[in-house]
């Protein structure tokens, strides 16, 4: 082989220029909107926005808290709509025996004014109250405040021990009812900041005029009763406003006491038995929303010859269910007793 043919088969090295490549640019990739999913996150953010935004409102309205609901829809028919109205006892429970979840009691602690009953009554729920007090929450006694009546031993077979006690059910006489309504609207003006007074008790003269109405009402009912057969045996003794304000006789309670939680004695109902057939009372009248079968068995104690009427007299019922407002429930209970003390 010549050395012209060897050199022109002798291939020239390769150099590093050669055989480095181009850098690779990387553009960064586009993709399509998906407005689906867009405008799904936009209508979850104004919802969550939303949500805020009114629970913030809430949170900001002023509140009133009351513990029974008879006093509840009275203090509502007063607030209206100038602030939130939370009652803590449910429908047909009982305002003697009823406490109060974690959550309700934290609610007394966040009011502005706290209405409750008072002597007694709430036995579960007044050391809530007691704790709202004592962080510096405004709270208001009803019962206290509307010239409570007392509890007398042997008036209606009362024990000795409530004798000179207050009695708590100053409900039963709408007069006490109406005095209170002012007394309500006065605390909420003082004491809950952002109402509107004049609204308030303007409220509070609304409803005045229909408790003046019901007054009227029950006074010309309870004319169809003979005199002599105004006497009441109730549950237990709850109606001794009403009995002072219309002019009845408390011939006894199957419980004799002023409070659901204490229990009669087979002396008690013998004594009750004795009382009844002096007095030719024949009707027993027993709360709605507590179990009859004491005032049962007064009936068989008197051979059968008892009818037990059912009133509705410490707690209102669900709505539509006969005695939802604090209007209602009196005038079925007046409409009861009346029937039942008037027919044979």
């Amino acid at each position: 082989m010549t050395e012209r043919n060897r050199a022109a088969r002798t291939r020239a090295p390769r150099t590093r220029a050669a055989r480095t490549r181009a850098p690779r640019t990387w553009a960064p990739r586009t993709w399509a909107p998906r407005r689906p999913h867009t405008l799904l996150l936009a209508l979850l953010l104004l919802v969550c926005a939303g949500a805020a935004t009114a629970c913030a409102h809430r949170d900001d309205r002023p509140r009133v808290v009351v513990t029974t609901n008879i006093l509840g829809d009275i203090t509502r028919q007063v607030v209206g709509r100038e602030a939130e109205v939370t009652v803590l006892m449910k429908p047909n429970a009982d305002p003697h025996s009823f406490g109060l979840s974690a959550v309700q009691a934290a609610e007394l602690e966040r009011a502005d004014l706290v209405v409750f009953n008072g002597l007694g009554l709430e036995e579960n729920v007044l050391r809530h109250v007691d704790t709202a007090r004592a962080l510096g929450v405004a709270t208001f006694e009803v019962g206290r405040a509307v010239h409570p009546l007392t509890f007398r031993a042997h008036d209606g077979g009362g024990r000795e021990e409530e004798a000179g006690q207050p009695d708590p059910h100053f409900w039963t006489d709408p007069d006490r009812v109406c005095e209170a309504v002012g007394l309500i609207a006065d605390q909420v003006v003082e004491h809950v900041d952002g109402v509107d007074g004049r609204t308030i008790h303007d409220n509070a003269a609304r409803y005045r005029k229909q408790l003046a109405g019901l007054t009227t009402w029950m006074e010309k009912s309870f004319d169809a009763i003979p005199r002599q057969r105004r006497a009441l045996v109730t549950n237990h003794h709850v109606f001794g406003y009403l009995a002072d304000r219309f002019g009845f006789r408390v011939i006894g309670a199957v419980i004799p006491s002023g409070t659901t939680l204490a229990s009669p004695s087979s002396s008690d109902l013998r004594s009750l038995t004795r009382a009844m057939r002096d007095a030719g009372v024949h009707t027993v009248f027993a709360d709605s929303s507590q179990p009859k079968r004491l005032a049962e068995v007064l009936r068989t104690e008197l051979g059968g010859q008892v009818r037990v009427i059912e009133l509705y007299s410490e707690s209102l019922t669900e709505k539509g269910k006969g005695a939802d407002t604090y209007l209602r429930m009196m005038r079925a209970n007046t409409t009861a007793m009346t029937d039942g003390l008037t027919g044979d």
